[in-house]
């Protein structure tokens, strides 16, 4: 219905458009592109399953590649890669995305495709029953049966409790799934699954009239429902505190984490580059203070698991040098920590010149960047925003990385050891 282009000088051209359905849809024409790439978001994720049936926003990660009205199970992925592309999905806390990269001549199979599951997705029992001995394979190969496996779990749960929405992972308890009926499955499905609730982009090697005419040609009879009231988060996080766990695995790991600001705030890229100074490569702080200078640890590393409507987690990961208890090594980074003062220009520098090189790699292939365009207006509200990235990169001062740092709430710590240990 409204057709919004946004070229830059110096940058992508934006094309926005919403369907009358509520379909909201970014084109990123560009000529010189080998393929075409189509990304489509739809703003659900594991923070906003319900106490008892978690996993169900995971669960359709599988099922949606189950069939449909006019399309076999499996058929989904066996099409787009005969006509020489690739096909896959993901699912985060708050997002569930699918994701294809075809030759440009295959875009409007893509399209078809995607509205036709959109439309008529085969939501059976016998789906069902098949899609949750995958899911609970998945996790005994990702999360049971491997070192470090409940790893995230545990950190995650150190700042929400079991009941809070961002307190389990997207993978979601194989009890709640297996208890969980077609009609509650069902359900989720239609309360989420709506034209009205998704963002599709469109980048590459496209015409933009043509592609609005396709997506306005297959989506546009699908139901004009309202996006599903999300309330707010009224759970509290927890105070964290410091814990010990003990499993198979090689060697110990120690976690220092914190409540961080959530994904759309002003400070996160701040915070990012005050984890790379801390710990991103031979050059950092704290691998020159704790590996080459005290020799306490043997690498370090930051993280930062990013929710949009409760607080963010950073974490300073660390392997302890042989001999060294995990407890005088996060003793050693608090001190480090408390006694930081703010970047030197060098420090911030390369710190900005490593996320330059990481957020131009991930412009500089198709789909990659489809995926930073759905990313950026999912968490941020604007696709054209992957224009400005960079500017706001080069806008951060080390007065603010300071900040950030400094106004962190109290760490909490989780010791990770190998059975046996003290």
């Amino acid at each position: 219905m409204a057709d919004t282009r946004c070229p830059t000088s110096s940058g992508f051209t934006v094309i926005r458009y919403r369907l009358g359905n509520g379909l909201e849809l970014a084109l990123l024409p560009d000529p010189h592109a080998p393929a075409v790439a189509i990304n489509l978001s739809f703003q659900v994720g594991s923070v906003d399953e319900t106490p008892g049936r978690t996993g169900f926003a995971h669960l359709f990660e599988h099922l949606m590649f189950q069939g449909s009205s006019r399309v076999a199970p499996g058929e989904h992925m066996s099409v787009i890669e005969a006509a020489g592309g690739n096909v896959n999905a993901f699912t985060s806390t708050d997002r569930t995305v699918y994701h294809e990269c075809v030759p440009a001549g295959a875009l409007e199979m893509v399209l078809w495709l995607e509205a036709d599951r959109l439309r008529s997705l085969a939501v059976t029992q016998e789906n069902l029953d098949a899609q949750r001995d995958v899911v609970a394979q998945e996790k005994r190969q990702r999360y049971d049966n491997r070192p470090y496996g409940d790893l995230l779990t545990r950190l995650v749960g150190q700042h929400f409790g079991s009941g809070h929405p961002y307190g389990h992972l997207p993978i979601g308890s194989m009890e709640d799934l297996a208890a969980a009926s077609l009609a509650e499955v069902t359900a989720f499905h239609s309360r989420w699954y709506r034209p009205s609730h998704a963002k599709l982009v469109v980048c590459g090697a496209l015409d933009p009239d043509g592609t609005i005419n396709l997506v306005e040609r297959y989506f546009s009879d699908l139901e004009d429902l309202s996006p599903p009231p999300r309330d707010a988060i009224a759970e509290s996080t927890l105070p964290g505190g410091s814990i010990a766990v003990t499993g198979e695995v090689p060697h110990p790991l120690l976690h220092c984490s914190w409540q961080a600001p959530a994904a759309d705030a002003p400070d996160l890229m701040a915070l990012e580059l005050g984890l790379s100074v801390l710990s991103e490569g031979h050059a950092s702080r704290l691998h020159r203070r704790l590996v080459r200078e005290r020799r306490l640890a043997h690498e370090v590393h930051g993280t930062l698991l990013g929710h949009l409507r409760s607080p963010s987690i950073a974490s300073l990961s660390a392997r302890p040098a042989d001999g060294v208890d995990t407890r005088d090594l996060a003793e050693a980074i608090l001190e480090e920590l408390a006694d930081m003062d703010a970047p030197s220009e060098q420090e911030l520098e390369r710190a900005k010149a490593q996320y330059e090189r990481g957020w131009l790699l991930e412009l500089a292939a198709v789909e990659d960047r489809a995926e930073a365009t759905a990313d950026m207006w999912t968490t941020l509200g604007d696709p054209a925003l992957i224009n400005t990235r960079l500017a706001d990169l080069a806008a951060v001062t080390s007065d603010e990385v300071l900040r950030v740092l400094a106004h962190r709430p109290a760490s909490s710590q989780l010791h990770y050891l190998p059975k046996g240990a003290s």
